[in-house]
């Protein structure tokens, strides 16, 4: 870790235990706020294949997104949703193969991400923008998640009319908010008896608990058939959280399991690729 981003954690976690002292429901406001703000807004140039795309761009709630659009009018339509800090630019790889499968072409910058405004993002917010997307653009049958943009595509298809003929490849999804909640208070050393007000925030502010959001339980929901792609070696994203899903055996779930991948590389593996490219 470089010395400014160590000086910057130290201050934030000095910043967080005097808050604490004076009000752990402020504290753990402003650590909600903290947890759903993107501390990283990837903006590399346009990708060879994105500069031949159409541009969209269309107004969602207060943000201004920023869209892409390839084979406008064909009969099949694919999206493309990136997680957390990331960018659909980083999907650049997956535009090519899908459009020789005569697929229609959709990828959006979420809010708070790439090339859309914003600063403040969460998984209830991307379940209300992918269904946004699905009715402006669609009907969209097939889906490349990675990551946030899994558990927000499955929130989404509880509430999205489905059923299997509808294609879901999950890369590395965000199985279950409170494992990243966890991640959250151990890296910023924040005080455990704030995790009960941080949660008590969650749900006033969606209406639902923490455990809520989590793939696992929305499952039992999809209809579609879904290709789970993960790592053992995800460190964020654990493997431990798939093993409950994997143990259900749910018929329309099929799983692909790698090794030394990780978060991020595992998107761009060529064999896993193509594996995703040949089921969609």
């Amino acid at each position: 870790m470089a010395l400014q981003q160590q000086l910057a954690l130290r201050y934030i976690r000095t910043k967080f235990k005097l808050l604490s002292a004076i009000s752990k429901k402020r504290a753990a406001e402003k650590a909600f706020e903290l947890f759903c703000t993107p501390q990283h807004r990837n903006k590399k140039a346009l990708p060879s294949i994105f500069e031949k795309a159409e541009k969209i761009q269309f107004p969602f709630l207060n943000y201004k997104i920023q869209g892409y659009r390839w084979n406008k009018g064909q009969e099949k339509k694919v999206l493309i949703l990136h997680g957390f800090e990331s960018s659909v630019v980083n999907f650049d790889h997956y535009v090519k193969p899908l459009l020789k499968k005569d697929y229609e072409v959709l990828a959006f910058d979420a809010p708070a991400h790439g090339r859309s405004t914003g600063k403040i993002f969460n998984a209830l917010l991307y379940k209300e923008f992918i269904e946004t997307i699905y009715r402006n653009y669609g009907p969209i049958k097939s889906f490349l998640a990675h990551s946030l943009g899994g558990l927000a595509l499955s929130l989404a298809l509880e509430d999205i009319e489905h059923d299997a003929s509808y294609k879901v490849a999950l890369i590395a999804p965000a199985t279950e908010t409170t494992t990243a909640v966890d991640f959250f208070f151990s890296y910023l050393k924040l005080d455990p008896t704030l995790r009960r007000e941080f949660d008590q925030v969650i749900l006033e502010k969606s209406g639902h608990p923490t455990e809520w959001f989590s793939i696992t339980r929305a499952a039992k929901q999809i209809k579609a058939t879904v290709l789970w792609v993960h790592d053992k070696d995800d460190n964020m994203t654990p493997y431990s959280d798939i093993q409950t899903l994997v143990n259900a055996h749910y018929p329309n779930f099929h799983f692909l399991i790698t090794e030394g991948l990780g978060h991020r590389r595992i998107y761009r593996d060529s064999k896993v690729t193509k594996t995703i490219v040949e089921f969609l």
